[in-house]
């Protein structure tokens, strides 16, 4: 079966590669991406996110293929947490995620060309971050791990102050395995 990828993350294609999948990469336009309505939940956003990215990419993809797209973001108490926009904004998030359990959320969209109907899921994460000092946040923002990552953390670069707490790891990562394996069992 030909996987075409609708993402430029290279945290999605390190997994789909370790997992034993081929897959071709097509990008999705940036306006694929657009915006959070007010009145989504953060599953909502992410499954809607998903969609758009594989309806963008859909068109340009020919013959027999399936089209793999997901979105990945963090969640505290209600409020997204996207890709911080800069430094101060990665400050910001990791202030509100310090001591906490959070939620991190994956929308997933896998459609079978040509002609098969979109499949979307979501996957559900759960993180316990411990309260980080002064020190550590300085220097976590030195370091700039922080850069593209939902939530201003990459799970992946295994920090002792990040804890799973339920769901995987490879969700956190930003593709969750087992249920893109279901989804493609199914297309």
């Amino acid at each position: 079966m030909r996987i075409i990828l609708a993402s430029q993350s290279p945290r999605r294609q390190q997994l789909l590669r370790e997992a034993g999948y081929e897959f071709e990469i097509v990008l999705p336009s940036e306006t694929a991406e657009c915006g959070i309505c007010s009145r989504e939940s953060t599953p909502e956003l992410v499954a809607r996110l998903a969609y758009q990215k594989a309806m963008d990419v859909k068109p340009r993809v020919s013959g027999d293929a399936v089209v793999v797209a997901c979105d990945t973001v963090a969640d505290i108490m209600g409020r997204v947490l996207g890709k911080p926009e800069d430094r101060r904004h990665a400050e910001e998030m990791l202030r509100l995620l310090s001591g906490r359990r959070h939620a991190v959320y994956s929308g997933l969209c896998v459609v079978r060309l040509p002609g098969g109907e979109p499949q979307v899921q979501v996957a559900k994460s759960e993180l316990t971050m411990s309260a980080l000092s002064e020190s550590q946040i300085a220097t976590y923002l030195d370091s700039e791990d922080w850069v593209g990552k939902s939530g201003a953390f990459g799970y992946q670069d295994g920090h002792p102050w990040l804890q799973l707490a339920s769901g995987t790891a490879d969700n956190v990562v930003g593709l969750p395995l087992d249920l893109l394996k279901d989804m493609l069992a199914k297309a």
